[in-house]
C-alpha cells in the first residue's frame, strides 16, 4: 500500500513554480498555472495538480508543449471571443479566457470566450468557480489530449473524458460547483483498482471487442472507457450525447483536433502538438433578476435539497461541491497528501528539468 506524506501547500507551490521557472516560462504564466493546480490540490482532485506534473514534463521533454507561447485574442466581437494558444500549456490561455468571458458578462450579461490550440488545462471546476467568486454563472468545458472513451455500440475509442463544469453562486450557501466527466468513471480510478489488484465494476470499461472487459490490467492495456451510463441501457448514449456536446464546443467550434487527432482521425503533419479547445461561457444573473433574488431563490433551492430525507441518517443529501469544499478546508489546515510514487515521480521530474527537489525539505 502507498505511504502517504501531507506537504503544506506553499511548498507544492514552489515545487511546481520551481519547474516551469527551469522551462522558461513567464513569472505571469507560472503563476497563473501554479495557481490553478494547487487549487485543484486542495479541493482534492488529485489527478489534476501536482499529479499531473510528471506528463506535462513528458510532453515538454516531446516538444509538445509551447513554454513561452504567444497567447492572443484573434476574434473579439460584443459577447464572443477566440483565443490562440500557442501550444501553451492550458491553464494560462483558460485563465485569460475566463476572465474575458467574465467582463464581457459584466457589459452585455453573457460572455462567451473559445480556446483552440492549447493543450491540458487541469480541472474544469477551477475556471468555473472563478466566475461564482464575482456572482456570475459560471461554465467549463475541454476537449481531451487523448483518446480512452468509446461512443455507444462501438469498440473503438475515439474521445476523451470531456468534463464539463458548472456554477452558480447563491446568496448565503457556498456556490453551487458540478465538474463531472461523460464518461462513466475517471480513468485513474482503473489504475487504483490495478494497485489494488481488485477487479473494476461491470460497465466501467471495455475489451478490445467492445466487451464489458473487469479486469483491470487488461483495461488499461485496451484503454476503453465507456460513456456516462456504461452502457445503452444504462444511458451510456446520454453520456456520448454530452461528450459530443463538448467535442463540437471545444474542438469544431475553435478548429481543434478532437484527443489530438483531426477530423479524419489522422495526426495531421507540421509542428508536434496536442492542438486541445476549450469553452467558457460567463452569465451575469444580475442582468436577468432584481437585486439578490437569484441568489436567495437559489438558496431555497439548495437548502430544500440538503433537507429532503436520506435513506442513511448518516449520509445526508449533499450538493454538487459539497464534498471539494470541505476538503478544501481539510487540506489547507493539514496539507495536501502526497503518495510515496508521486513523491519519486516529481523527484524524476526535478533531475529532468534540473528543477531542485524540494517536496521533502
Amino acid at each position: 500500500m502507498a505511504k502517504l506524506v501531507n506537504v503544506p501547500a506553499d511548498v507544492i507551490r514552489r515545487q511546481i513554480g520551481s519547474v516551469f521557472e527551469r522551462w522558461g516560462m513567464s513569472k505571469e504564466h507560472s503563476d497563473m498555472s501554479v495557481h490553478v493546480m494547487v487549487e485543484t490540490d486542495l479541493r482534492g482532485i488529485d489527478s489534476h495538480g501536482l499529479g499531473m506534473l510528471p506528463m506535462y514534463q513528458e510532453w515538454m521533454t516531446l516538444g509538445l508543449l509551447n513554454p513561452k507561447p504567444d497567447i492572443r485574442v484573434t476574434r473579439d466581437m460584443g459577447a464572443i471571443a477566440l483565443i490562440e494558444a500557442d501550444r501553451s500549456l492550458g491553464h494560462p490561455p483558460s485563465v485569460i479566457a475566463m476572465r474575458l468571458a467574465m467582463k464581457k458578462a459584466r457589459e452585455f450579461g453573457v460572455g462567451v470566450v473559445a480556446v483552440g490550440n492549447s493543450n491540458h488545462y487541469g480541472a474544469a471546476g477551477h475556471y468555473s468557480l472563478m466566475a461564482s467568486d464575482e456572482g456570475l454563472i459560471g461554465m467549463a468545458m475541454t476537449s481531451a489530449p487523448s483518446r480512452v472513451v468509446v461512443p455507444t455500440f462501438a469498440r473503438e475509442p475515439m474521445y476523451g473524458t470531456n468534463p464539463i463544469a458548472f456554477t452558480a453562486p447563491a446568496k448565503r450557501n457556498k456556490a453551487f460547483s458540478l465538474d463531472m466527466a461523460t464518461s462513466t468513471v475517471a480513468f485513474g480510478k482503473v489504475q487504483i483498482a490495478r494497485r489494488a489488484r481488485k477487479p473494476i465494476p461491470e460497465g466501467w470499461a471495455l475489451d478490445d471487442q467492445g466487451r464489458p472487459e473487469t479486469d483491470p490490467v487488461r483495461a488499461i492495456q485496451f484503454r476503453r472507457a465507456t460513456p456516462l451510463g456504461g452502457n445503452r441501457a444504462l444511458g451510456s448514449h446520454k453520456g456520448y450525447g454530452l461528450a459530443m456536446m463538448v467535442e463540437i464546443l471545444c474542438s469544431t467550434l475553435t478548429g481543434s483536433w478532437v484527443a489530438g487527432r483531426s477530423f479524419d482521425g489522422k495526426r495531421p503533419d507540421g509542428p508536434r502538438r496536442k492542438n486541445v479547445g476549450h469553452f467558457f461561457m460567463a452569465m451575469n444573473p444580475a442582468k436577468f433578476r432584481d437585486g439578490d433574488d437569484f441568489g436567495n431563490e437559489l438558496d431555497g433551492l439548495m437548502d430544500s435539497m440538503r433537507a429532503t430525507p436520506p435513506i442513511d441518517p448518516a449520509q445526508p443529501v449533499l450538493m454538487a461541491g459539497d464534498p471539494e469544499y470541505a476538503e478544501y478546508e481539510r487540506r489547507s489546515k493539514d496539507g495536501i497528501p502526497v503518495t510515496d510514487t508521486l513523491f519519486e515521480e516529481v523527484r524524476e521530474v526535478c533531475k529532468t528539468s534540473g528543477a531542485k527537489f524540494i517536496l521533502q525539505d
